[in-house]
C-alpha cells in the first residue's frame, strides 16, 4: 500500500470516529444558549467581510498537499456561495470544531515529519494549525457544506508567527475556526493580520486579502 492510500485509510478511520462522536456530542449547550451564542457572535451590527485582492500565489503546504490528496483539490470553477447561518448550522460548526480541536494533539511539522512544511488532515492523532484546518474542512463538506464557503486562510497570529485557520463565510459575517482559539470568532476579532486565503470560486486560485503584507514563508505555528 503506497503512503497516498495509507493515508486515504487512515482519513477513513479518522472520519468514522468522528460521525459516530460528533452523533453523540454533548460539547455544545441547550438551543437556545448556541442560538445566544451565535448572536452574541454577530451582534446586531452588519456583517462586515474580508476586502479580498488580487490572486497570489497558493501556499507550498498547499500546492504538495494536493499531490498527497488528489480529490480533495480536484474541483470545478464554481460561483461563490455563503452559507445560511442558524442555529441548527452554529450547532454543526461548535461540534465540528470543538471535535477537531480536543482530537488532534498539536505538533509542529519539523519534530512531527522532520520537514519545515507538510500539510495532512492529523490522520495520527497529530499535527499543526494546517491540519486542524484541513480535516475541520473536510469533514464539514462531508456533511454536506459547501466547499466555497470553507476557506483555507493564512493569517499572522498575534506574535506574528504564520499561522492557519478556517474561514466560514455566511450570510451573517466571516467566522474563523481556529486551533489556538476555543470559540468561534467573526474574523474581525480575532487580533490577526490577513495575508491570503482560497478563492471562493476556485479553491487552487489564493487571493490577498486586506493591505499588501509580506506572506509568511510557511504557517507552521501550532
Amino acid at each position: 500500500m503506497n503512503t497516498s492510500s495509507k493515508g486515504v485509510t487512515r482519513l477513513a478511520n479518522t472520519l468514522a470516529i468522528a460521525a459516530a462522536a460528533l452523533a453523540f456530542s454533548t460539547l455544545t449547550s441547550a438551543a437556545g444558549e448556541r442560538l445566544a451564542s451565535l448572536n452574541a457572535g454577530v451582534g446586531a451590527q452588519r456583517p462586515v467581510y474580508a476586502a479580498v485582492g488580487p490572486a497570489t500565489r497558493a501556499p507550498i503546504g498547499w500546492v504538495d498537499f494536493c499531490h498527497e490528496y488528489k480529490t480533495e483539490c480536484v474541483t470545478k470553477a464554481s460561483a461563490p456561495r455563503d452559507i445560511v447561518m442558524t442555529a441548527k448550522t452554529w450547532d454543526d460548526l461548535v461540534k465540528v470544531n470543538n471535535w477537531v480541536n480536543q482530537s488532534i494533539k498539536p505538533m509542529t511539522d519539523i519534530e512531527h515529519w522532520g520537514v519545515v512544511e507538510r500539510w495532512n488532515m492529523g490522520e495520527d492523532g497529530y499535527g499543526d494549525c494546517e491540519d486542524y484546518v484541513l480535516l475541520k474542512r473536510h469533514m464539514l463538506m462531508q456533511a454536506g457544506w459547501p466547499r466555497e464557503a470553507l476557506l483555507v486562510t493564512v493569517v499572522r497570529d498575534k506574535n506574528d508567527d504564520g499561522h492557519a485557520v478556517l474561514t466560514v463565510k455566511t450570510d451573517r459575517g466571516e467566522f474563523i475556526l481556529d486551533n489556538q482559539e476555543a470559540q468561534i470568532l467573526p474574523w474581525t476579532q480575532t487580533g490577526y493580520k490577513y495575508v491570503k486565503r482560497q478563492s471562493q470560486s476556485d479553491q487552487n486560485v489564493w487571493v490577498a486579502l486586506g493591505e499588501p503584507r509580506n506572506a509568511p514563508a510557511t504557517v507552521s505555528a501550532r
